[in-house]
């Protein structure tokens, strides 16, 4: 009885705050909502007996990704009221993609059929003597190695190429070149003066 009363607070706030998360105004109260889903959501998994999930949901997406949007936010200029200014004209467009997206998900969940093989493994314990953070590691390592590599693959150029997007050259901003600073000679480094006694420069 606690714990279907915990999963269902858990999974109301859950629910709300990532209606919150599209719903805001403020993108810094968006990046707080989005921190307060990912850890009611590692809560879930606590529930589920998944530890191990619930420490890297909390551990990667809270303490690293939302924690970096919210600085993003918070230190960049960006003039959110101007970036809304545009919306009224891409609203028939955006609402057509999204009522079209709705029906794709409407037929998927329809056609949706559990499959017996799902609910036999889904009711297999974990075996005697195993960890269910060594059974997750078997089963990534073995079964979806090839997955889990192309994952990777495909985080490290989005990753990339979010960086080649956002590099900008800057004019009157002082950058270190050093294949300049390496191939420069004695004489444009250093330069002698004579200087007399009670002088300066």
């Amino acid at each position: 009885m606690l714990a279907a009363i915990a999963f269902y607070v858990f999974a109301t706030v859950t629910v709300i705050s990532a209606l919150l998360v599209v719903s805001s105004r403020n993108p810094v109260h968006s990046v707080l909502f989005l921190i307060l889903t990912f850890f009611n959501a590692a809560a879930l998994f606590v529930l589920m007996g998944a530890e191990f999930l619930a420490m890297v949901l909390v551990v990667v997406y809270v303490g690293a990704v939302a924690v970096l949007f919210l600085f993003v936010v918070m230190m960049l200029d960006i003039d959110f009221a101007q970036l809304r200014q545009g919306f009224l004209t891409y609203l028939p467009i955006g609402g057509a993609i999204g009522f079209v997206l709705l029906l794709e998900l409407i037929s998927v969940g329809s056609a949706w059929v559990i499959s017996p093989e799902a609910m036999h493994h889904a009711s297999t314990p974990t075996p005697a003597g195993v960890t269910n953070t060594e059974a997750l590691g078997r089963v990534l390592y073995t079964n979806y190695v090839h997955a889990f590599q192309l994952a990777g693959m495909i985080l490290l150029v989005a990753m990339i190429g979010a960086i080649v997007l956002t590099l900008r050259q800057r004019e009157g901003v002082r950058r270190q070149k050093v294949a300049t600073q390496l191939g420069r000679t004695r004489e444009q480094a250093v330069e002698l003066r004579k200087v007399r006694p009670g002088e300066g420069i």
